[in-house]
């Protein structure tokens, strides 16, 4: 049996998803990350070709705020969860597709999805009921702050505390962790895309611009600094176009940004806080002696993790690809699936 196993395992694609809000990353038994690719689909909506798919990934996120009427470029997820059925399918189908290197295979993969901490069962039967229409043989789901613990190297499986606050595009998962269980989770729906939202916010209505997600996530990337120090300011230009309706281009700086996303990181920064609160007092202590681990998109905020050192008074850590993690720990459990059998949820 055990080389019937084997046999047939040589010819599958076997997958581990992180199906994020803003990317979706596959990872490829054997071969690591083989895909990172927006989590966007464009789609036809007029009644010539009503819902045909056109472009998924790189390509349906270049169409994001610059398509004509008759097509949308939408992204299927919305807070880590499906948003749209049909179209996460459609999206699925594709990144599974681009992802198998035996294209003629017919085996079809066991995969694993990594999905927010808070989900809902109505939720997990969407992502099952997604994944397996997309394709797949059967379906494991692995809590998103427990996959990053994996792909972070932390041991996960001994009696001591590890603390992980994954900043993703659509949730912030926060977790304390111990023999291969959750002693605490929490799923923060502010994250990444919250921030995009709070720049663009700032920016209309304090310098008279509008400006698309994009050019909120690039001043995201480029500009923001949780602790800016006033001597050394960083400007960037934006275009955009000003409550008249003209193209305008301004500048903003670093300390402007703090300001437009403050509430956000305010509110990311007390959710650590309650999950302190709520560990175990011995688990507590692993914390001081291990300090707490940072990964996703949002622990490249530059000095974000000075702010929570200093504010916690905590060893704060970066995982070394924070923006991986969760894929690399969900493909470390689909590599080593007997060992890490614990820590799939039903």
């Amino acid at each position: 049996m055990g080389i019937l196993k084997n046999f047939f395992s040589s010819f599958s694609n076997d997958l581990a998803i992180d199906l994020g809000t803003a990317n979706t990353l596959v990872f490829l038994k054997g071969k690591g990350i083989v895909l990172n690719e927006p989590s966007v689909v464009a789609i036809r909506t007029d009644n010539r070709s009503k819902n045909k798919i056109l472009a998924v990934g790189n390509e349906a996120k270049e169409m994001l705020g610059k398509t004509p009427g008759y097509i949308d470029a939408i992204r299927p997820m919305q807070d880590g969860v499906i948003a749209d059925f049909d179209v996460a399918e459609a999206m699925l189908k594709y990144f599974i597709q681009k992802s198998k290197i035996n294209k003629y295979s017919v085996i079809k993969p066991r995969v694993i999805i990594a999905v927010p901490s808070g989900i809902t069962q109505v939720e997990k039967r969407a992502v099952k009921d997604s994944t397996i229409s997309a394709g797949a043989r059967e379906v494991y789901l692995l809590e998103e702050p427990m996959a990053a613990a994996i792909g972070a190297n932390l041991p996960i499986a001994e009696p001591t505390c590890n603390m992980i606050v994954d900043i993703g595009g659509g949730t912030t998962e926060i977790a304390v962790i111990s023999l291969s269980g959750t002693v605490y989770a929490k799923s923060l729906r502010i994250a990444g895309n919250k921030l995009d939202v709070a720049i663009q916010q700032y920016v209309k209505k304090e310098k008279n611009l509008l400006i698309g997600n994009k050019t909120a996530e690039m001043i995201k990337k480029e500009v923001c600094n949780i602790t800016p120090d006033n001597d050394k300011l960083i400007s960037f230009k934006i275009k955009g176009r000003s409550n008249a309706g003209i193209p305008e281009t301004i500048e903003i700086n670093s300390s402007e940004v703090k300001e437009a996303i403050s509430e956000q990181i305010e509110a990311i920064c007390v959710a650590v806080e309650e999950a302190l609160e709520q560990t175990p007092p011995e688990l507590a202590a692993d914390i001081i002696d291990n300090g707490i681990t940072l990964t996703g998109g949002g622990a490249l905020l530059k000095n974000f993790d000075k702010l929570l050192q200093k504010r916690l008074k905590l060893n704060i850590l970066i995982a070394d690809n924070p923006l991986e993690t969760v894929a690399l720990g969900a493909g470390k459990a689909l590599e080593n699936f007997d060992l890490f059998q614990k820590v799939f949820i039903e």
